[in-house]
């Protein structure tokens, strides 16, 4: 039997104080995720607030990054429009990283195991030339090798090799180069 009055957040650090915390949602709501936000303005945000963000990043709007302090994006990535990167524990996004439309990083998890339903969080790593497709979703302590395809829809709860297309019917199949 679950029982949810035992959970407490033991072994998770947020990173920062309550004030940067607050700081951080109440710029994220407001400004950050709003679409008459110009990209460049949206990458400093995140930078301000901790973010390691390479050059020629792309952020559209109503993207929502839980820490930015636990967020780190190489050069030339995009991140599509309504994306969420649900970041408990540290994302790393390659260069040249597509993160389509509503597509979910979810580092965060629980231990259906445990009556007090515990964290069971880890980092998610999406390496470079990878593509997370719209809807798509990475759970927590997944590497998405380089090159490699998490197609629209799909649920990835295991590290997928590089090169490789991973199916919202959970088929795998190598993934060809572009031409």
């Amino acid at each position: 039997m679950r029982d949810l009055t035992a959970f407490t957040l033991a072994g998770y650090d947020k990173g920062r104080g309550p004030l940067v915390q607050a700081l951080w949602f109440a710029v994220m709501n407001t400004v950050f995720m709003a679409w008459f936000t110009p990209a460049r303005v949206r990458t400093a945000l995140l930078r301000a607030f901790g973010a390691d963000i390479g050059t020629g990043v792309l952020v559209r709007h109503r993207v929502r990054v839980l820490w930015p302090w636990k967020l780190t994006v190489g050069d030339h990535t995009w991140i599509g429009e309504g994306a969420w990167i649900l970041n408990l524990e540290p994302v790393t996004l390659g260069a040249h990283v597509c993160v389509s439309q509503e597509a979910l990083l979810c580092t965060g998890g629980h231990d259906h195991r445990a009556a007090d339903f515990r964290y069971r969080n880890a980092p998610v790593t999406v390496d470079d030339g990878a593509w997370i497709a719209a809807r798509a979703t990475v759970l927590a302590g997944v590497t998405v090798g380089r090159c490699a395809v998490v197609g629209a829809g799909a649920v990835l709860h295991e590290d997928l090799p590089e090169r490789t297309l991973h199916t919202a019917d959970n088929r795998r199949r190598p993934v060809e180069e572009p031409a």
